[in-house]
């Protein structure tokens, strides 16, 4: 159970990055859209479906199995 918990915690951290590093795309993708350029824009929305979208899913689903394993020590520890 311990090495599923800290495979989940690794999971997670890439995870998280990857989210981070795709809004910050994002937010850099639409500036430049607003300045003309929009080729960063259509890879972002060519990648949304394939990539982001499940990581995006990945990250909620594994912190609420982290946050279920974590209830599910603790209850048995009393």
């Amino acid at each position: 159970m311990e090495r599923l918990q800290q495979w989940l915690d690794r999971l997670l951290v890439l995870d998280v990055f990857l989210v981070i590093g795709a809004a910050l795309w994002f937010g850099t993708a639409v500036v430049l859209h607003a300045q003309g350029v929009e080729v960063p824009l259509q890879l972002f929305q060519r990648l949304w479906e394939p990539l982001f979208t499940p990581a995006i899913g990945l990250l909620m689903a594994a912190a609420l199995l982290s946050g279920a394993l974590g209830w599910w020590r603790r209850r048995g520890q009393r």
